[in-house]
Protein backbone atom coordinates (compact mmCIF):
# COMPACT_ATOMS: atom_id res chain seq x y z
CA UNK A 1 0.00 0.00 0.00
CA UNK A 2 1.66 3.16 -1.00
CA UNK A 3 2.40 5.51 1.83
CA UNK A 4 1.41 8.49 -0.70
CA UNK A 5 -2.21 6.69 -1.85
CA UNK A 6 -4.94 9.80 -1.97
CA UNK A 7 -7.59 10.20 0.97
CA UNK A 8 -10.56 10.08 -1.18
CA UNK A 9 -9.99 6.03 -1.16
CA UNK A 10 -11.21 4.20 1.35
CA UNK A 11 -10.87 0.09 2.16
CA UNK A 12 -13.59 -1.94 2.88
CA UNK A 13 -12.12 -4.24 5.96
CA UNK A 14 -16.28 -4.77 7.22
CA UNK A 15 -19.36 -4.39 6.04
CA UNK A 16 -20.88 -1.12 7.77
CA UNK A 17 -23.70 0.14 7.21
CA UNK A 18 -26.12 3.70 8.53
CA UNK A 19 -27.27 3.31 11.96
CA UNK A 20 -23.62 1.47 13.02
CA UNK A 21 -21.61 4.26 15.10
CA UNK A 22 -24.69 4.58 17.06
CA UNK A 23 -25.07 0.91 17.42
CA UNK A 24 -21.21 0.54 18.88
CA UNK A 25 -21.82 3.60 21.48
CA UNK A 26 -19.87 6.72 19.40
CA UNK A 27 -20.41 9.67 21.01
CA UNK A 28 -18.38 12.25 18.87
CA UNK A 29 -15.78 15.05 20.39
CA UNK A 30 -16.44 18.04 20.15
CA UNK A 31 -14.55 20.00 22.90
CA UNK A 32 -11.52 21.83 20.80
CA UNK A 33 -9.48 22.09 23.96
CA UNK A 34 -9.63 18.37 25.07
CA UNK A 35 -8.70 17.16 20.98
CA UNK A 36 -5.74 19.16 21.49
CA UNK A 37 -4.42 17.69 25.03
CA UNK A 38 -5.28 14.65 23.73
CA UNK A 39 -2.60 14.94 20.45
CA UNK A 40 -0.30 16.70 23.12
CA UNK A 41 0.16 13.75 24.98
CA UNK A 42 1.60 11.45 22.11
CA UNK A 43 3.12 15.34 20.29
CA UNK A 44 3.45 13.51 16.58
CA UNK A 45 6.20 14.55 14.44
CA UNK A 46 6.62 14.60 10.79
CA UNK A 47 8.93 11.38 11.13
CA UNK A 48 5.75 9.48 12.57
CA UNK A 49 2.76 7.28 11.20
CA UNK A 50 -0.15 7.99 13.58
CA UNK A 51 -3.24 5.54 13.25
CA UNK A 52 -6.37 7.08 14.10
CA UNK A 53 -9.47 4.70 15.32
CA UNK A 54 -12.97 6.07 15.14
CA UNK A 55 -12.19 9.53 13.39
CA UNK A 56 -16.01 9.93 13.17
CA UNK A 57 -16.55 13.79 12.17
CA UNK A 58 -12.88 14.93 12.50
CA UNK A 59 -12.23 16.73 15.98
CA UNK A 60 -9.11 14.77 16.25
CA UNK A 61 -8.13 14.04 12.62
CA UNK A 62 -7.51 17.60 11.43
CA UNK A 63 -4.98 17.98 14.32
CA UNK A 64 -3.20 14.47 13.96
CA UNK A 65 -2.73 15.79 9.88
CA UNK A 66 -1.71 19.23 10.81
CA UNK A 67 1.19 17.32 13.14
CA UNK A 68 2.40 13.73 11.64
CA UNK A 69 4.17 12.60 8.40
CA UNK A 70 1.52 9.76 7.55
CA UNK A 71 -2.49 9.37 9.23
CA UNK A 72 -4.46 6.47 8.70
CA UNK A 73 -7.78 6.56 9.85
CA UNK A 74 -10.16 3.53 10.69
CA UNK A 75 -13.89 4.82 10.16
CA UNK A 76 -16.24 1.40 10.18
CA UNK A 77 -19.35 3.69 9.65
CA UNK A 78 -19.35 3.45 5.52
CA UNK A 79 -21.03 7.37 5.50
CA UNK A 80 -18.54 8.75 7.85
CA UNK A 81 -15.15 7.15 5.92
CA UNK A 82 -16.73 8.57 2.74
CA UNK A 83 -17.64 12.38 3.61
CA UNK A 84 -13.79 12.30 5.76
CA UNK A 85 -12.43 11.15 2.66
CA UNK A 86 -13.97 13.86 0.79
CA UNK A 87 -12.57 16.13 3.49
CA UNK A 88 -8.93 14.92 3.30
CA UNK A 89 -8.97 14.27 -0.08
CA UNK A 90 -6.72 17.34 -0.80
CA UNK A 91 -4.12 15.95 1.98
CA UNK A 92 -1.99 12.59 0.19
CA UNK A 93 -0.43 11.94 3.65
CA UNK A 94 -3.77 11.60 4.60
CA UNK A 95 -5.91 7.70 4.30
CA UNK A 96 -9.37 7.15 5.16
CA UNK A 97 -10.08 3.38 5.24
CA UNK A 98 -13.30 1.96 6.05
CA UNK A 99 -12.15 -0.59 8.47
CA UNK A 100 -12.68 -1.69 12.19
CA UNK A 101 -10.33 -0.95 14.54
CA UNK A 102 -10.97 -4.64 16.20
CA UNK A 103 -9.28 -6.67 13.65
CA UNK A 104 -7.24 -4.33 11.64
CA UNK A 105 -3.43 -5.24 10.90
CA UNK A 106 -1.33 -2.97 13.29
CA UNK A 107 1.37 -5.04 13.13
CA UNK A 108 2.15 -4.11 9.50
CA UNK A 109 2.00 -0.22 10.58
CA UNK A 110 5.98 0.35 10.86
CA UNK A 111 6.51 -0.40 7.41
CA UNK A 112 4.55 2.42 6.49
CA UNK A 113 6.13 5.03 8.46
CA UNK A 114 7.24 7.80 6.79
CA UNK A 115 10.59 7.53 8.22
CA UNK A 116 12.45 4.64 9.56
CA UNK A 117 13.37 6.02 13.11
CA UNK A 118 10.00 7.95 13.58
CA UNK A 119 6.91 6.17 15.82
CA UNK A 120 3.80 4.37 15.20
CA UNK A 121 1.12 6.02 17.59
CA UNK A 122 -2.56 5.45 17.63
CA UNK A 123 -4.87 8.26 18.92
CA UNK A 124 -8.95 7.23 19.57
CA UNK A 125 -12.08 8.50 20.79
CA UNK A 126 -13.09 4.67 21.22
CA UNK A 127 -16.89 3.79 20.80
CA UNK A 128 -17.71 2.48 24.36
CA UNK A 129 -19.30 -0.77 23.12
CA UNK A 130 -16.20 -2.21 21.26
CA UNK A 131 -13.27 -0.76 23.41
CA UNK A 132 -12.26 -3.29 24.97
CA UNK A 133 -11.14 -5.75 21.99
CA UNK A 134 -9.78 -2.67 20.47
CA UNK A 135 -7.37 -1.88 22.75
CA UNK A 136 -6.60 -5.75 23.06
CA UNK A 137 -5.84 -5.25 19.26
CA UNK A 138 -3.65 -2.83 20.19
CA UNK A 139 -2.13 -3.89 22.93
CA UNK A 140 -1.51 -7.63 21.36
CA UNK A 141 0.60 -5.70 18.66
CA UNK A 142 3.20 -3.87 20.83
CA UNK A 143 5.93 -3.04 19.95
CA UNK A 144 5.08 -2.44 16.79
CA UNK A 145 2.62 0.47 18.25
CA UNK A 146 4.82 2.72 20.47
CA UNK A 147 2.66 4.91 22.19
CA UNK A 148 -1.42 5.16 22.62
CA UNK A 149 -3.60 7.51 23.78
CA UNK A 150 -7.25 6.40 23.78
CA UNK A 151 -10.03 7.93 25.23
CA UNK A 152 -12.82 5.31 26.98
CA UNK A 153 -15.76 4.91 29.50
CA UNK A 154 -13.57 6.17 33.12
CA UNK A 155 -14.83 3.11 34.80
CA UNK A 156 -12.75 0.71 31.81
CA UNK A 157 -10.01 3.37 31.83
CA UNK A 158 -9.83 2.76 35.39
CA UNK A 159 -9.87 -1.00 35.34
CA UNK A 160 -7.10 -0.93 32.79
CA UNK A 161 -4.77 1.38 34.95
CA UNK A 162 -5.95 -0.93 38.55
CA UNK A 163 -3.07 -2.01 41.36
CA UNK A 164 -3.35 -5.70 42.03
CA UNK A 165 -5.79 -5.96 45.68
CA UNK A 166 -8.38 -3.24 44.14
CA UNK A 167 -11.52 -4.50 42.95
CA UNK A 168 -11.79 -3.56 39.81
CA UNK A 169 -8.22 -4.96 38.87
CA UNK A 170 -8.15 -7.72 36.45
CA UNK A 171 -7.31 -9.27 32.89
CA UNK A 172 -7.86 -6.15 31.14
CA UNK A 173 -5.24 -4.92 33.74
CA UNK A 174 -2.81 -7.78 33.45
CA UNK A 175 -2.58 -7.97 29.73
CA UNK A 176 -2.44 -4.42 29.67
CA UNK A 177 0.41 -3.45 32.15
CA UNK A 178 2.64 -6.08 31.03
CA UNK A 179 2.58 -5.22 27.34
CA UNK A 180 3.02 -1.25 28.55
CA UNK A 181 2.89 1.58 30.75
CA UNK A 182 -0.45 2.81 31.84
CA UNK A 183 -1.57 5.94 33.21
CA UNK A 184 -4.58 7.77 33.46
CA UNK A 185 -3.87 11.05 31.57
CA UNK A 186 -7.27 13.16 30.94
CA UNK A 187 -10.91 13.17 32.25
CA UNK A 188 -13.35 14.58 30.35
CA UNK A 189 -16.84 15.00 31.23
CA UNK A 190 -20.41 14.16 29.09
CA UNK A 191 -20.62 17.98 28.18
CA UNK A 192 -17.03 17.17 25.19
CA UNK A 193 -19.55 15.02 23.52
CA UNK A 194 -22.28 15.19 21.01
CA UNK A 195 -24.30 13.36 22.37
CA UNK A 196 -23.22 13.85 25.79
CA UNK A 197 -23.07 10.26 27.24
CA UNK A 198 -24.40 9.25 30.28
CA UNK A 199 -20.91 8.52 31.94
CA UNK A 200 -17.48 10.19 32.12
CA UNK A 201 -14.53 9.35 30.16
CA UNK A 202 -10.94 9.72 30.43
CA UNK A 203 -8.12 9.31 28.00
CA UNK A 204 -5.04 6.50 28.68
CA UNK A 205 -2.12 7.33 27.84
CA UNK A 206 0.37 3.96 27.17
CA UNK A 207 3.46 3.80 25.98
CA UNK A 208 5.14 0.24 24.95
CA UNK A 209 7.37 -1.62 27.20
CA UNK A 210 11.01 -2.73 25.19
CA UNK A 211 10.30 -6.52 27.49
CA UNK A 212 7.41 -7.18 30.03
CA UNK A 213 7.98 -5.86 33.46
CA UNK A 214 8.51 -9.70 34.55
CA UNK A 215 10.15 -12.82 32.99
CA UNK A 216 7.89 -14.55 30.72
CA UNK A 217 8.81 -17.56 29.03
CA UNK A 218 5.46 -17.93 26.35
CA UNK A 219 3.72 -14.72 26.46
CA UNK A 220 0.36 -16.86 25.03
CA UNK A 221 0.31 -19.62 27.97
CA UNK A 222 0.90 -16.09 29.86
CA UNK A 223 -2.36 -14.69 28.93
CA UNK A 224 -4.50 -18.25 28.64
CA UNK A 225 -3.33 -18.16 32.69
CA UNK A 226 -4.70 -15.15 33.34
CA UNK A 227 -8.28 -15.31 31.24
CA UNK A 228 -8.67 -18.28 33.00
CA UNK A 229 -7.90 -17.22 36.73
CA UNK A 230 -10.16 -14.01 36.35
CA UNK A 231 -12.88 -16.15 34.51
CA UNK A 232 -14.88 -16.71 37.02
CA UNK A 233 -13.77 -13.55 39.76
CA UNK A 234 -15.90 -14.56 42.82
CA UNK A 235 -13.91 -18.19 43.33
CA UNK A 236 -11.02 -18.75 44.52
CA UNK A 237 -8.12 -18.94 42.45
CA UNK A 238 -7.60 -22.87 42.48
CA UNK A 239 -11.68 -23.43 41.46
CA UNK A 240 -10.96 -20.50 38.38
CA UNK A 241 -8.12 -22.51 37.23
CA UNK A 242 -10.23 -25.51 36.98
CA UNK A 243 -12.96 -24.01 35.47
CA UNK A 244 -11.21 -21.92 33.17
CA UNK A 245 -8.36 -24.26 32.05
CA UNK A 246 -10.61 -27.66 32.20
CA UNK A 247 -8.39 -29.00 34.76
CA UNK A 248 -9.81 -30.97 37.76
CA UNK A 249 -9.72 -29.32 41.30
CA UNK A 250 -6.60 -30.78 42.69
CA UNK A 251 -4.72 -30.53 39.51
CA UNK A 252 -5.77 -26.87 39.71
CA UNK A 253 -4.33 -26.05 43.54
CA UNK A 254 -1.33 -28.16 42.68
CA UNK A 255 -0.68 -25.30 39.74
CA UNK A 256 -1.00 -22.43 42.64
CA UNK A 257 1.04 -24.40 45.06
CA UNK A 258 3.70 -25.13 42.33
CA UNK A 259 3.90 -21.47 41.78
CA UNK A 260 4.25 -20.76 45.13
CA UNK A 261 0.82 -19.45 45.29
CA UNK A 262 -1.75 -20.05 48.16
CA UNK A 263 -4.73 -21.87 46.20
CA UNK A 264 -7.17 -20.07 47.90
CA UNK A 265 -6.63 -16.67 47.07
CA UNK A 266 -8.38 -14.84 44.27
CA UNK A 267 -6.94 -13.57 41.26
CA UNK A 268 -7.25 -10.26 42.05
CA UNK A 269 -4.64 -10.10 44.53
CA UNK A 270 -2.19 -11.50 42.20
CA UNK A 271 0.92 -9.85 40.71
CA UNK A 272 2.53 -9.67 37.18
CA UNK A 273 4.84 -12.12 38.38
CA UNK A 274 2.55 -14.29 40.38
CA UNK A 275 0.88 -14.62 37.25
CA UNK A 276 4.28 -15.00 35.43
CA UNK A 277 4.76 -18.20 37.95
CA UNK A 278 1.71 -19.86 37.33
CA UNK A 279 2.37 -20.13 33.59
CA UNK A 280 5.75 -21.54 34.38
CA UNK A 281 4.51 -23.91 36.51
CA UNK A 282 1.80 -24.35 33.66
CA UNK A 283 4.56 -25.40 31.09
CA UNK A 284 6.05 -27.93 33.57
Amino acid sequence: MSPRRNARATEVRRPAARGKTRALGQHFLRDAGVARRIVELVAPTARDLVVEIGPGQGALTDLLAQACGRLVALEVDAVLAARLGERFAGRPHVEILQADGRTFDYGGLPAQRPDPGGRVLAVGNLPYSVSKPILMALVEATPAVDQMALMLQREVALRVAAAPGSRVYGSLSVLTQVACDVRVAIGVPPGAFSPAPNVDSAVLHLSARAAPPVPIADLDRFRTIVRAAFSQRRKNLANALSAGLGLGAERARSLAAAAGIDPARRAETLSLAEFAHLADALSR
